[in-house]
């Protein structure tokens, strides 16, 4: 008998970076995976797979959901690792030891959060290291005006002491604050570069969207990669591009080409979600991205916004309240192609921007499972990995072939791409993204004929489909299907400030 806790026995193992794609036994000892092989001795437990896909668990770097209810829905969507980076939290300290006190089924970990950190120092709010707070907040003026010089280093400040802790990255939510100036951004830049991290960027209303904004979004974040020599991560990319996806990516293209370090990531959704308070929803404002009120739904009473006034009601009473803003339509034929551009992006990841879950009911017991109806969220928190690889892989035919990449180059934009992303700084994520022995037992498996998403904007809260067993640290999450309800696997992921190889630190530049 192997010196191991459990066999998958003759499921397809496929890992991207070695390249393998073959029948294989895969044994996991403790939280690692013991061995990849052929003919491996039985261990004291075993499962047979064959049929079905073994490989990596996904890794979402683009989560803003804290509840249980919302990880486990991304944990049978094949999610082992869900990370808050583009938001970010402050002080990610208290973050962290609120997610280990509340135990989670897949793993965990923070970008600093410029948003909060602002809110902090240009308009004395106290930081809460929560979305929550934030959402609370989301339409207050007063943390989005233009930063005095010495309250820009005082959340630089904040900003360095959340690295100093261990956060994975900088989240600026500059599409919040348009107020806020090109030069804090590029400062802010400049501090993720010395630390030698990523920041995660939601992007800065685009030139053909808002003519007067004080710079191009897209220009700034490749002008901050050039001139900081800050990675510089352009997040959902499909939502804030929208219609001038082909014009954001060209420009990230001769960004790449010119050495800088720009990634990007997408959804395959055509809708958005945030708080309705958002600065870019005000009445006066949805023309710029060619909206109406009726292009808003309500989340708590699921109601298509009816008019300006309504609109201006929802934004006074409830700023945090979610809503889901049509972007792209899914129907129309030119629209999918420009969500496909984004996904198939050369290194393009697959992120989630997963969002929490909203009551229409009193809330239930936080433990509960499956779900109740009274909860919902958007269909992203639940189907975007499983939707993701079926586009991927098998088209808009459920049972077709004919998907614009092969399942390896999916995966890699599911698993490896992201554990590549973070892993100079976070030493953690040399050991996910990938099916080798030695390396972390965070694995799915799944039946590649059957995955696919089945949550919609109806039912927003139904798990992936084809999704057989989940495992985190190599306990099962989900397992022949079902979700084990017990199961609080899920680990920290943190940066550490020595963990940079040479060729990552950051070098000379203009300021």
């Amino acid at each position: 008998m192997g010196d191991w806790d459990l066999v998958l026995r003759g499921g397809r193992a496929i890992d991207p970076e070695s390249g393998l794609d073959a029948v294989r036994d895969v044994a996991v000892a403790r939280d690692r995976i013991a061995a990849v092989g052929t003919g491996l001795p039985a261990g004291p437990a075993e499962v047979d797979v064959s049929g079905q896909v073994v490989t990596a668990g996904f890794i979402d770097l683009h989560s803003h959901v804290s509840d249980l209810g919302g990880l486990r829905l991304q944990a049978m969507d094949g999610v082992t690792s869900a990370l808050e980076l583009e938001a970010g939290v402050t002080p990610v300290a208290e973050a962290y030891r609120r997610a280990a006190a509340q135990g989670r089924p897949v793993n965990y970990g923070f970008a600093a959060s410029w948003a909060m950190a602002r809110m902090a120092a240009v308009a004395g709010l106290p930081p809460d290291a929560s979305l929550g707070a934030f959402m609370a907040r989301i339409s207050d003026p007063a943390w989005q005006r233009t930063a005095e010089p010495g309250q820009v280093t005082a959340l630089l400040s904040s900003l360095e002491a959340d690295l100093a802790d261990g956060a994975l990255g900088i989240g600026v939510l500059l599409g919040y604050a348009p107020a806020a100036s090109p030069a804090e951004y590029l400062q802010v830049a400049g501090l993720a570069a010395e630390a030698g991290v990523p920041t995660f960027t939601h992007a800065r209303d685009l030139i053909e969207m808002t003519p007067g904004t004080a710079i191009d979004g897209a220009e700034e974040i490749v002008r901050a990669a050039g001139q900081t020599g800050a990675h510089m991560h352009y997040c959902h990319v499909n939502s804030t591009s929208q219609r001038h996806i082909e014009r954001v990516l060209a420009l990230v293209s001769r960004a790449q080409a010119a050495g800088s370090r720009v990634t990007t990531e997408a959804y395959p959704y055509g809708s958005g979600m945030t708080g309705i308070g958002a600065a870019f929803l005000a009445p006066e404002r949805l023309g710029e991205r060619s909206l109406a009120p009726s292009s808003l739904t309500y989340a708590p009473t699921g109601e298509r916004i009816a008019s300006e006034a309504r609109l201006r009601e929802l934004r006074r009473a409830d700023p945090g309240g979610l809503v889901i803003i049509d972007l792209l339509s899914e129907d129309d034929p030119a629209d999918r192609a420009l969500l496909t551009r984004s996904l198939t992006f050369p290194g393009a990841v697959v992120a989630s921007d997963a969002m929490p879950l909203t009551w229409t009911t009193p809330p239930a017991d936080p433990a509960a499972w499956p779900l109740p109806a009274g909860a919902i969220t958007h269909p992203r928190t639940a189907g975007t990995f499983c939707r993701a690889i079926r586009l991927l892989t098998r088209g808009e035919d459920p049972a077709g072939t004919g998907g614009p990449g092969g399942l390896a180059a999916a995966l890699t934009r599911c698993s490896l791409g992201p554990a590549r992303l973070l892993e100079d700084r976070v030493p953690a994520m040399r050991r996910k993204g990938r099916l080798q022995a030695g390396l972390d037992a965070d694995l799915v498996v799944f039946d590649p004929a059957a995955i696919t998403d089945r949550a919609s904007y109806r039912h927003s809260t139904v798990p992936s489909a084809g999704i057989r067993h989940v495992l985190v640290n190599g306990t099962f999450v989900v397992r022949d299907g079902a979700l084990v309800t017990e199961a609080r696997p899920g680990r920290p992921v943190r940066a550490e400030p020595d963990a940079r190889p040479v060729h990552a630190r950051p070098r000379s530049g203009p300021a």
